[in-house]
């Protein structure tokens, strides 16, 4: 009860809750992301962001991450090659 009540009163303080008058999310996770003392609660209390922007970021992993396993595939290939020619060599 007293932790939640010093995470309130320090995002209120510390953000722009003395403008509004009120405590935002935004003011509770901007405090859980700057903030070393409450830094374990980053996962618990994300920024928001649009869906929209969500979505392009999965889009934009999901194209970065064929890429890679294209990048991986191609070199194992060029492993198993080398090899093969090491031993016909030989």
């Amino acid at each position: 009860e007293l932790f939640v009540q010093y995470l309130a009163t320090y995002s209120y303080k510390h953000g722009r809750g003395k403008e509004k008058n009120a405590l935002t999310y935004t003011d509770l996770s901007h405090t859980a992301e700057e903030c070393e003392t409450f830094q374990f609660l980053a996962d618990i209390l994300p920024k928001k962001i649009l869906a929209s922007k969500y979505l392009k970021m999965l889009e934009k992993e999901k194209r970065d991450g064929e890429v890679r396993e294209d990048d991986d595939e191609g070199e194992e290939e060029e492993d198993e090659d080398e090899a093969v020619g090491d031993s016909v060599a030989s």
